[in-house]
């Protein structure tokens, strides 16, 4: 959806800024969603 809104914006504004900030935030969005699941490894899980 974000990718979506990113582009629309885009198209509207031709705006490439706006567009790389909204790809920003999916991938934040992306590593947050992530590491609630337990997909992310944590430090610890590279000293044992």
């Amino acid at each position: 959806m974000i990718k979506k809104i990113a582009w629309d914006t885009f198209k509207k504004t031709g705006d490439i800024n706006t567009f790389m900030e909204f790809s920003q935030i999916k991938e934040i969005e992306k590593k947050i969603e992530e590491e609630k699941n337990g997909n992310n490894k944590d430090k610890r899980d590279y000293i044992s």
